[in-house]
Parts: C-alpha cells; structure tokens; sequence
C-alpha cells in the first residue's frame, strides 16, 4: 500500500519526465489471487466476443462530463481534470443482450455506462438468480475487480444497445504515472462509490435471505 501511496502522491519530482518510472500495480493485481494477468479478460477479448464497436472519444467524452456533472461524487472531475480523464478512456457502443461482465470471472476493466441500460445480477448459492440492480447511464460498473484484481461479484448484461466508458488497468497505471493526482482521486471517488454500492447490495442480500 505504501508503493502505491508513493506513486500516487507523485514520489518522483520528475515524474512527468519520459524517464518516469512505468507503474504496474494494477496490471498485475491478479497476480495476488494466484493467476497471472493473461488469465483476466481484457476489454479488448470482450469486445470482440460482444460484438462491440468503437465509437468517437469526442462523442464520448462530451457524454461522460455531462452524466458526471450531475453526480454527487464524480462531479469533482471536471474542467481540466475531465479533459485528462478522457483521453486515458476507450468508448464503446455494445448490442443489447450482451454480457460485459460475468459473474467469479477476472476482468481487467470498468466500464462507465453513458447511455442505455444494463442488468446487474447475482448466481445465488441457493440456486436464486438476484437482479442487484439495473445500471443507469453514468453509473461505474466493474470497478471492484479492477481495484483489487478479484473476481468479478456480478454479470453486467446489456438490456438495450448500450455506449459506454471503458478504462483498463494498463489505463490506468499509465494514469498514475502520467497524471498521478488525477489517478488518486479518481481512485478515491471509485473507492467511495464502491463502498456505498456494496453497503447497499449487503442490506438487499440480507434482507432477500430473512425472506
């Protein structure tokens, strides 16, 4: 934890130099959970396997900063901040019915959905399949695994055609090197927005177990 506090808070006075040491610490997060980093699905496998097709980062961009203005947390990445942040994003338009994310998979990869829907839903071990939640535009979906390099906790399904955000880890460990105050709090705002979407989930779990 403290190589990536150093990292973050920019250890290196030279580090928007080209000698600038390369992060790694998320592109290699799976590696803790005893697999290497070729065994985590990359976006790019996804992508092809969903049919997904690219979409101009100027489109993209534009409806990212207007979705984030709007919320609570993220809001504090705008101006300059949203410009940088954009660059280190892919965008994608994906068919409907399609799974991004599948459930105790490894997945190198969030996504920000920018217009559509999506299903988020658990395998239950009782047997139950759980729809937690249905993803609205603007919202972060996979950024667990992306963070701690564990298994994905849900599929992500498209219920329509769906644009949206996609950063990887390897985006974001070059943040981290290029923009290291921007990667902390981008991480911190996820971090934040993580917790409180856990805490949520945990209560519905609970609750659909009591019944």
């Amino acid at each position: 934890m403290k190589n990536l506090l150093d990292v973050l808070r920019g250890k290196s006075a030279n580090q928007e130099n080209d000698d600038a040491p390369e992060s790694v610490f998320f592109a290699t997060a799976f590696a803790d959970h005893g697999i290497s980093a070729e065994e985590a699905i990359p976006w790019e496998a996804r992508a092809v396997e969903i049919g997904a097709k690219r979409f101009p980062s100027e489109k993209g961009g534009a409806l990212m900063r207007s979705l984030w203005v709007k919320d609570h947390h993220m809001k504090h990445l705008q101006g300059q901040a949203m410009d940088h942040l954009v660059h280190f994003f892919d965008f994608a338009v994906v068919p409907s019915q399609r799974d991004v994310m599948r459930q105790d998979e490894y997945g190198s990869f969030m996504v920000v959905l920018l217009n559509g829907s999506m299903a988020v839903e658990r395998n239950q071990p009782w047997g139950e399949r759980l729809r937690l939640s249905e993803a609205k535009p603007g919202e972060v979906l996979g950024e667990m695994s992306l963070l701690d390099g564990g298994k994905r906790f849900s599929d992500c399904t498209t219920i329509d055609e769906c644009h949206m955000a996609v950063l990887s880890a390897q985006a974001l460990d070059e943040m981290i090197v290029q923009a290291p105050h921007l990667s902390a709090a981008l991480i911190g705002l996820l971090a934040r927005k993580l917790s409180l979407r856990l805490r949520a989930m945990g209560a519905k779990l609970s609750y659909q177990q009591r019944g």
